[in-house]
Parts: structure tokens; sequence; C-alpha cells
């Protein structure tokens, strides 16, 4: 069973599908920032295919909402407001918490074992300071989120991941996790282990939606800014 979030297919990838993996890709590592202007001759030169798929790629990000395709500027990385940055915080509490509670009768003492050794590598890599914690955190939210086996509610899920994650990982990268991340993720451990749907849901909730006014903080955009991180 799949322990991270993925949107991409597993088929073989047509000329705008591997475009929009790749610009895709960079986005969520943080290759780009908010306000870059992203030209399609150059990104078609490093995938080696033409500009037409690339353009195709573009259409189908400014969809996802990752970029903007302006008239002047052409196709341009999308930032956040903190407004927006706090909306993907809430419905992702929402669709999570939902997720935990059609999981949970999948939820066996082999699962909770999992859950845990997820956990300690989640805690390796923040110890090391590499920003490999922002993939053993997806994979934690994600190998929850599968055994609710509703493929349309994980695509949701993982598309808010997709938006959130450059974010996430500049946060960790500029920034000390709290100290309580660890406890957090054992709460929500000890809620799946309680039996109690209901309440495995709130804690679920409640830990996501505590996230948002960390990462809102620090993302905070500065006087004459209008989007956290984007450009002038």
């Amino acid at each position: 069973m799949p322990t991270a979030f993925s949107i991409e297919p597993p088929t073989s990838a047509t000329a705008e599908e591997e475009a929009y993996r790749h610009v895709q890709r960079a986005l969520r590592l943080g290759r780009f920032k908010p306000g870059d202007r992203l030209i399609p001759e150059e990104i078609a030169a490093e995938i080696g295919m033409s500009r037409m798929p690339v353009r195709e790629a573009f259409r189908r990000l400014a969809s996802d909402g990752l970029v903007v395709l302006r008239p002047n500027r052409g196709c341009v990385v999308a930032g956040l407001t903190v407004d927006e940055l706090y909306e993907i915080f809430e419905i992702r509490s929402v669709l999570e918490g939902l997720a935990v509670r059609l999981a949970m009768p999948r939820i066996d003492e082999e699962e909770l074992e999992e859950f845990e050794r997820l956990l300690e590598r989640m805690e390796r890599a923040g110890q090391t300071g590499g920003s490999d914690w922002v993939v053993r955190h997806q994979e934690f939210h994600g190998r929850i989120c599968a055994l609710s086996r509703r493929p349309k509610l994980i695509h949701q899920i993982s598309a808010l991941h997709v938006v959130i994650e450059p974010y996430m990982r500049i946060w960790f990268d500029d920034a000390d996790k709290p100290l309580s991340a660890r406890e957090e993720h054992a709460a929500v451990i000890a809620a799946l282990r309680s039996g109690d749907a209901l309440h495995a849901e709130q804690v679920m909730r409640d830990h996501i939606l505590g996230t948002a006014p960390m990462l809102a903080e620090f993302v905070t955009p500065s006087p004459g800014s209008t989007r956290a991180g984007e450009k002038a």
C-alpha cells in the first residue's frame, strides 16, 4: 500500500504529462519561487521536447492553482495570501479528518506499528536538518489517508499537499520545527489506537489546524507584498 501522496498516474506519460510532472516537481521542491516567470522554451529544452506540450502543461498547472497565466508576463508561479494559506489548512483538516474516520475499520495492530515506524523516520529526518522531513511527514499522512480507500478523496487531499509543499519546505529550511511536532503526531497515533473514529477525526483536524498559524506567521508577506513569498 502506498505511504506517500502522489497525484501522478502510473501509466506511461504523454509529452504534456511529462512536462506537467517535470514542472510540478520543480514547484514542489521550491526550485521556482512565487512570482518567478516560467519560460516555456527553457523548460522544453530541459526536457527535450517542443514548446507546445509545455504550454499545455502550464494550463493544467494553472487549473491546479500552482501558476497564473498573465497576458503580459506569461506563466508566473503563484503565491498564496495568508487567507488562502489558512483556507487550505481548513479544507485539509476536514478532508483528512474524514479520511481518518473512513480508515478506522482497517487500522489494526500491524498498521499502528507502521505508523510508529513512519513517525520514527520523520523524527530522524528532522534531526538531520534536511527537508526530507517534509517527505516523511507526507508519508505519515498519506498512509492514513490511503486506508480510507476513497481514491477521489485521496486525490483532493494530495492536491492540497502539493500546493502547500513548497511553503513547508521553506519553513523547514529556515525555521526550527516546534518541539511539539513529534508529540502531535504521537497523539494522532494514540487516537487511532483508541478505536473511536469520531475522536480520531477530531484529533487529526485539530493537528492540521494547529499548523496553520505557525506557517502563516513564517510566510506573512512584508508590507507592500500581496502574496506570501511573492516577488514584487
